[in-house]
């Protein structure tokens, strides 16, 4: 499995405690164990959350190369809630891709494989690289709740000043 830098940078998913185990080129598997702090109002699984995850394996499965792709839109389908201490693992698959553009599936299912929701994304290809990220071993030091290193906040305090 290869942690691409996007990943190493990717506080988000770092907090919400994804765990990357599949990341091969159109295809990924990430999943999350869903917490209490992750519930909603209605004691299930935030939908944003959901999102969120399977966002997570659409952004690994689509850079596929030097240049950073972003999603360009993307559909969710809900259809079956969850709850605090399940698992929810999102895999992602590239259905095609033309120029810039691509198209992929994301199934996101329970610790059990039942269908929890579906989305299909959309990405574009730019002509960006993506950012140098830093070491494997610092990111891993790093508990899922600590923020990004004071690097990082003062590269984008100053570059908001400007």
């Amino acid at each position: 499995m290869s942690l691409r830098p996007m990943m190493r940078n990717d506080n988000a998913s770092r907090m919400l405690g994804m765990v990357v185990e599949h990341d091969a080129p159109g295809e990924s598997r990430v999943s999350m164990t869903v917490r209490d702090d992750m519930l909603n109002g209605f004691a299930i699984t935030h939908g944003g959350l959901v999102f969120t995850l399977a966002d997570t394996a659409f952004a690994i499965a689509c850079n596929e190369d030097a240049r950073v792709t972003v999603a360009g839109g993307a559909d969710i389908t809900f259809l079956k809630s969850t709850t605090a201490g399940q698992t929810l693992t999102a895999t992602a698959a590239r259905r095609a891709r033309s120029g810039r553009m691509g198209l992929y599936d994301i199934r996101v299912t329970d610790e059990t494989g039942d269908l929890v929701a579906e989305v299909r994304g959309r990405s574009i290809t730019t002509d960006r690289r993506p950012p140098e990220a830093e070491p494997v071993e610092a990111a891993s030091r790093r508990a899922p709740h600590d923020p990004a290193p004071e690097r990082d906040e003062a590269l984008t305090t100053t570059e908001v000043s400007r």
